[in-house]
């Protein structure tokens, strides 16, 4: 059974940094290519990064570009997305996801391409 467990998130003031992480239990995780996605309340569900099964191509949306970071580690299952400049319209539940793929050089990013959630992790950026 796959399990996504993040962590990381809190209360940061406005320009403030956050670091999330995501602990990936079961399978292989180096079969995933990995995404970060968030919801606040009364919106859809957005993406906000994704990376392929290597790290070796990550893809943002343009709301994060230039002060959102993800990485991952295969070694520790783990990946990470470094908030900096936080603005409070970033506040929303951050979700990270797992989607299996026989493709090295694939990333997604829309939900439904991605088969385990984790439970999601709260940031709320006060301004």
């Amino acid at each position: 059974q796959v399990q996504l467990v993040e962590s990381g998130g809190g209360l940061v003031q406005a320009g403030g940094s956050l670091r999330l992480s995501c602990v990936v239990s079961g399978g292989s995780f180096s079969d995933y290519a990995m995404g970060w996605f968030r919801q606040a309340p009364g919106k859809e569900r957005e993406f906000v990064a994704a990376m392929t099964r290597s790290g070796g191509t990550r893809d943002y949306a343009d709301s994060v570009k230039g002060r959102f970071t993800v990485d991952r580690d295969n070694a520790k299952n783990t990946v990470n997305l470094q908030m900096n400049s936080l603005k409070p319209e970033d506040a929303a539940v951050y979700y990270c996801a797992a989607s299996i793929t026989s493709s090295v050089g694939t990333y997604y990013t829309r939900p439904v391409q991605y088969d385990y959630w984790g439970q999601g992790t709260q940031v709320t950026v006060s301004s």
